[in-house]
């Protein structure tokens, strides 16, 4: 029987990097930190989570599908990107989300990076795409690839799916992700492997690292806050909101081993989410 081992960090910002917390980071151990549920309506707030469910669905129909036909007609796939964007800065506005981010000058104009993020919720996957300061692409769930539209869509964008339960066919889902990394883009991976619960943390995954590594990029952790009130796992809710994307100085790759930089990675996350909103 496997044993899940979950540390509740202190709600004392000074004491966030104390004792068992400190622990957990390097023992890549689930976190939970202080979490209070929104006190808004969940009835308007499941009317809000359909409509979101709905506009994403017309959008893909009226604007997806004809463009995805059109730019495959004439093989030009990537003249999608902007497209794209536009569809997740718009159904982002649609669902009630504004986003605020922190700390775009961390990131050199000239430069290539791996972003590695917390993923508590499905707004972090619309926000990393649209406002990462960089051209992105994205590490999704195998799952989507069955979404009608959208599953034909996400190569046309660098969207590459993967399969976590098969070692090799993920492995090779990161080789894609490399090999779009060398044709000029950054990339995004929420390390975790899946969204976490609403306050939480979950150990973190070893293959972004091993990109990083392979590519000789530099991280970028990224720290997703107010998700998982607006929008959170199992909530069935969408409460409008601001997405606070807290993106942190650069992590060196060179000559650093994959849990050397996880702990790290992982470190300045679980830091950001513990400190004051």
């Amino acid at each position: 029987m496997r044993v899940e081992h979950k540390i509740e960090v202190p709600s004392s910002a000074s004491q966030r990097l104390g004792g068992e917390f400190e622990l957990a980071i390097r023992e890549n151990k689930k976190l939970a930190f202080p979490f209070e549920q929104s006190n808004k309506s969940r009835f308007y707030g499941k009317i809000r989570y359909w409509w979101c469910w709905f506009v994403a669905s017309v959008m893909l129909l009226v604007v997806g599908l004809p463009s995805l036909l059109f730019l495959w007609l004439i093989n030009r796939r990537l003249w999608l990107y902007p497209i794209a964007l536009w569809g997740a800065e718009t159904w982002l506005k649609l669902c009630g989300a504004k986003v605020k981010v922190i700390g775009l000058e961390n990131l050199d104009a000239n430069e290539q990076y791996v972003f590695i993020s917390n993923h508590r919720s499905y707004l972090d996957t619309a926000a990393l795409f649209r406002y990462a300061g960089k051209r992105i692409g994205l590490v999704a769930k195998k799952e989507l690839l069955k979404a009608p539209v959208l599953g034909q869509g996400m190569g046309f964008v660098n969207v590459i799916a993967i399969d976590r339960s098969n070692p090799e066919k993920a492995r090779q889902s990161m080789e894609k992700a490399r090999k779009v990394m060398e044709n000029g883009f950054s990339f995004g991976v929420f390390a975790e492997g899946t969204r976490a619960l609403p306050g939480e943390l979950l150990p973190f995954k070893k293959g972004a690292f091993h990109l990083a590594l392979q590519t000789g990029k530099r991280i970028i952790p990224v720290a997703f806050k107010n998700t998982d009130l607006m929008m959170g796992k199992r909530s069935s809710v969408m409460h409008p909101g601001t997405i606070e994307m807290n993106l942190m100085p650069p992590i060196e790759t060179e000559k650093r081993d994959v849990m050397e930089l996880l702990v790290e990675t992982r470190r300045a996350i679980a830091n950001q989410l513990n400190a004051k909103r």
